[in-house]
C-alpha cells in the first residue's frame, strides 16, 4: 500500500481534496492510503505529496513557516511526486504581489493581482472557465484541451520561464492556469470542485511516475 499525503499546515480545503483522492483511487483499483497530516515525518515518509492552500498568501506562508512543515515540503517538491492546488501553487514562486509576500522560491516568477481593463470583469475570478493545455503531459491523459475547471482567486502565477507553463486560462487576458517541472504539477484551479475532469486530473496524478 503506498501513501499520499495531503498537507496541513493550517490552510486550504483539505478534506475535499482528500475524499477526491480516495474516491479516484477506489474507483480505479489503485492501493493509496491517503492522509492529512501536519507531520513533517510524515510528509516526508509520503509516496506522494499534495500542497493545497486557500486564503491570502501572507497568511499561507506564515501557517507553513510556523507549522515547522517548510523543510519538508521543500524535500517533497525536490524528491517524489508533488502537486499544489490552487495557493499551494502561488507558494511555489518567488514572491507574491498580496501582502509583498516572499514564497518558496521552487519556481522563477511572481504572483500578481488581476487588474482587468474591462470593468465587467470581477475579482476575484470565480467560476467555471476553460483550461488550454499548451504542452504535452501525463497528468492530461483523458482529459480534452478546453475541458472546464473551477478557479477561486485574484491573484495569478506569471512564470519567469515561459517553459513551466502546461495550460492557460482566459481572463481579460492568458494567465498561466497549469505548470510542471520533473516531479512537480500544480494547479491554479481546483480538480477537487472540477467534477469529471478534476477527477480524471487526480487520478493521473496517482499513477504518474516522473
Amino acid at each position: 500500500m503506498k501513501k499520499l499525503v495531503v498537507v496541513d499546515y493550517g490552510m486550504g480545503n483539505l478534506r475535499s481534496v482528500a475524499k477526491a483522492f480516495e474516491f479516484v483511487a477506489r474507483e480505479s483499483g489503485l492501493p493509496f492510503e491517503v492522509a492529512i497530516s501536519g507531520s513533517p515525518a510524515e510528509v516526508s515518509a509520503a509516496d506522494r505529496v499534495v500542497f493545497p492552500g486557500q486564503g491570502a498568501m501572507p497568511d499561507c506562508m506564515g501557517h507553513l513557516r510556523a507549522s515547522g512543515l517548510e523543510a519538508a515540503v521543500r524535500d517533497a517538491a525536490r524528491s517524489k511526486p508533488f502537486m499544489g492546488v490552487c495557493v499551494g501553487m502561488q507558494m511555489l514562486f518567488d514572491f507574491s504581489e498580496e501582502g509583498d509576500t516572499p514564497g518558496l522560491g521552487i519556481f522563477t516568477g511572481s504572483v500578481r493581482r488581476f487588474r482587468p481593463a474591462d470593468r465587467t470583469l470581477k475579482v476575484p475570478h470565480m467560476g467555471w472557465n476553460e483550461v488550454r493545455q499548451t504542452a504535452p503531459h501525463a497528468l492530461w491523459q483523458d482529459i480534452s484541451s478546453g475541458e472546464r475547471f473551477y478557479f477561486v482567486h485574484s491573484y495569478y502565477c506569471d512564470p519567469t520561464d515561459p517553459g513551466v507553463t502546461m495550460a492557460v486560462t482566459d481572463y481579460s487576458g492568458p494567465f498561466t492556469a497549469a505548470i510542471a517541472r520533473d516531479n512537480i504539477f500544480a494547479t491554479q484551479f481546483h480538480p477537487e470542485k472540477s467534477h469529471r475532469a478534476g477527477l480524471a486530473l487526480y487520478r493521473n496524478f496517482l499513477t504518474w511516475q516522473p
